[in-house]
């Protein structure tokens, strides 16, 4: 029984993700984006819950990624797209179409994953959910827009930016560690407990607009704190 419990979580992951698309649908972007935080909640206790139970298997890990192309890879190019038609009326009929770039990268970005040794214990590009809250916090900015960012989130210029920006860093050859703690000792997580202090600072200060800079953070700690490659000798 307890071996059928972490897909039950991913399970929960895809159902929250198909939510969030017919809401997009409907045009209610703000509750959409409620339920892309609740698929990345599901998409962290499914791994957490494997592991404690120390249960995996082949089905396991591709259920896992076909969940995440949805959750995280069809809903952020559905937000994208009706983001873009609500920019401009006045912009090519193609290019909100530009939105689900994100889609075809998240899916490249799976793939990669699910096939590349070195991603065991931190990750080589940015997490597809980590991509998908960047997208799904826009949407919850223009509805609590307390620091009048609603004109800069609608400019045309600014959403392809962000869609080719997301979906290179997406296949990046880019170290990043991740939110796996093996203990909680501050020996050997210092870095994980700075992020996680830092982004709880910015979400209270800032709300839903701390979104975006906690990623730029995620990214900056990950370039600085790297290890050095080791120098050779002629």
């Amino acid at each position: 029984m307890k071996r059928h419990l972490p897909n039950a979580v991913t399970c929960l992951n895809l159902f929250s993700g198909c939510l969030a698309l017919c809401h997009i649908f409907a045009g209610e972007l703000e509750t959409a984006a409620y339920f892309v935080g609740l698929s990345a909640l599901f998409d962290f206790f499914d791994g957490l819950l494997a592991r404690a139970l120390h249960v995996s298997s082949p089905i396991g890990k591709d259920l896992d990624s076909l969940a995440d192309v949805v959750s995280f890879g069809v809903v952020p190019g559905a937000f994208l797209f009706d983001l873009l038609r609500q920019a401009g009326a006045d912009l090519p009929a193609w290019l909100p179409y530009a939105g689900f770039i994100v889609t075809v990268f998240s899916a490249l970005r799976l793939a990669k994953f699910n096939n590349d040794t070195r991603q065991s214990d931190s990750f080589i590009g940015l997490p597809t959910p980590a991509c998908t809250l960047v997208v799904a916090s826009l949407p919850l900015i223009l509805a609590h827009d307390t620091f009048g960012l609603t004109w800069l989130i609608l400019q045309p210029w600014l959403l392809v930016g962000l869609t080719i920006a997301l979906s290179g860093l997406l296949v990046a050859e880019l170290p990043l560690f991740a939110l796996k703690f093996k203990s909680f000792r501050w020996q050997g997580n210092q870095v994980r407990f700075l992020f996680l202090l830092l982004s709880v600072i910015l979400l209270l200060v800032l709300g839903a607009a701390a979104i975006p800079p906690i990623i730029l953070l995620y990214v900056l700690l990950s370039l600085l704190t790297r290890p050095k490659a080791p120098v050779t000798q002629a």
